[in-house]
């Protein structure tokens, strides 16, 4: 049975060790969460599949990390500093602060921001049903200031997204890595938008992590590579296990793309409580990135084709993920309950289908009781395979609780030591998914678990 609530994951989340409000001990902090034991294995596990995907099986991506702080100028080109806003409204009776387009949506209608159209369209506040004001943008770039002395330094910004930090990098990566085109830059990294209304958990935060890659390629084969990376974004998040069911493609309408955009695809996943929004993008960017870098910055950010003798500015293909997102996706879709395990008095209990690549734990330890040569037999296997997996101990409670518990948390392995095993040499292996169980001799654990995680 499928999860049907996102209140079901939040519970789940921290009840487990995957995810904690930010704060919390202090009432917590509004969309800010903290990743926990469990969580940032997960998110880790998530990070490392992209890259391996997106640089390490590909001979024509490169990896970078860009800093968060960058020159004022490099928002200014990027067209931040003047339209990256949110249409806003206040309510006059409860002061409540509302975004505008939202409230349109609600209602059916298609966004009118001009003086009067609120009160023209009978739209009030959804908390109180007072009056609206006018609509006002609000830019969503955090401020800050770089210098010593409070009040006396130049004003900077935390970046509201990873990609500007590849575009200014283009040359430097395309020379040092004698690179010929098309080829990609990568990278994972935080970003931060002062978002007025985030929510859904860690579906809409203000600190959030992107896995973007940008794509430079000759004007004439855009096309091609975009279809190409469509189809690529789409069937790795089917490879890691999300069904097919929960996933869409959605094609941005003319009049919602983004300004530098000539063509853009949203990947959908089909969140409990939200139904489907967006998961990822593919958005063909054209020159203008490049362009208004080499406009604002005065360098030429230009490739030179010297087989065919042309200059010119290379074309972008952006492909666009949300780590917390994809975690968020791969925790809700794993999630199932089950009737009738082996050693079970409950009738209903939960596991986690992950994915073995990304599951936090691969294997877990139990030896089957609190006896010192069980004890001390299991922990010498546990500091052995340690060195490749990530492990975990538990001794407590019954062997049928044990396992309940790493089903939980989509341990795919557990492995047992017991009584025989100070004999024989064998441990018992249960798999998650199936609950079957092996005996596998101790010396060869190294060699079955690199099969079957590996």
């Amino acid at each position: 049975m499928k999860i049907n609530s996102l209140e079901e994951i939040v519970s789940f989340a921290k009840s487990r060790g995957f995810i904690f409000q930010s704060s919390e001990i202090y009432g917590g902090l509004s969309s800010c969460y903290d990743f926990g034991p469990l969580g940032v294995e997960l998110k880790n596990n998530v990070k490392k599949a992209w890259w391996k995907a997106m640089v390490q099986k590909r001979d024509d991506v490169f990896g970078l990390d860009s800093a968060i702080f960058m020159h004022p100028k490099v928002w200014e080109a990027s067209g931040h500093l003047e339209g990256f806003t949110d249409p806003l409204v206040d309510c006059k009776k409860c002061k409540k602060r509302w975004r505008a387009d939202h409230l349109y949506e609600n209602k059916g209608l298609k966004p009118d921001f001009k003086p009067g159209m609120m009160n023209k369209n009978e739209i009030r506040c959804p908390e109180c049903g007072g009056e609206l004001t006018e609509v006002r943008n609000f830019n969503l770039m955090f401020k800050t200031e770089m210098g010593v002395v409070e009040g006396e330094g130049n004003t900077i910004y935390l970046r509201p997204e990873t990609c500007q930090g590849i575009y200014v990098n283009f040359l430097n990566v395309q020379k040092t890595m004698r690179k010929k085109l098309p080829f990609g830059i990568a990278q994972i990294g935080k970003a931060f938008r002062n978002e007025i209304t985030p929510g859904h958990f860690i579906f809409r935060t203000r600190e959030f992590e992107q896995m973007e890659q940008q794509y430079f390629v000759h004007p004439k084969d855009k096309k091609e590579y975009f279809n190409n990376w469509k189809e690529l974004r789409f069937s790795w998040y089917l490879d890691l296990g999300i069904k097919k069911e929960n996933l869409r493609f959605r094609q941005h309408e003319k009049d919602e793309l983004a300004h530098y955009a000539s063509e853009a695809w949203d990947i959908e996943y089909n969140y409990p409580s939200m139904g489907f929004k967006e998961l990822a993008g593919i958005h063909d960017r054209g020159d203008w990135d490049l362009s208004r870098h080499s406009q604002f910055s005065g360098e030429k950010l230009e490739y030179l084709d010297q087989e065919n003798n042309e200059k010119y500015i290379p074309h972008i293909i952006e492909t666009s993920d949300g780590a917390d997102r994809a975690t968020l996706a791969f925790l809700a879709d794993a999630f199932e309950t089950r009737v009738g395990s082996e050693n079970s008095k409950h009738e209903e209990e939960i596991v986690l289908k992950l994915d073995k690549r990304l599951a936090p734990i691969k294997i877990a330890f139990l030896p089957l009781s609190k006896k010192e040569d069980l004890q001390e037999l299991t922990k010498k296997i546990q500091k052995e395979l340690a060195k490749e997996w990530m492990t975990m101990y538990d001794e407590t409670g019954s062997i049928g609780k044990r396992y309940r518990r790493q089903d939980e948390i989509g341990t795919p392995y557990c492995l047992t030591v017991d009584f025989d095993s100070l004999e024989d040499k064998k441990v018992t292996v249960r798999d998650r998914d199936t609950m079957e169980q092996e005996r596998i001799m101790i010396s060869d654990l190294k060699k079955y678990f690199s099969e079957k995680l590996n």
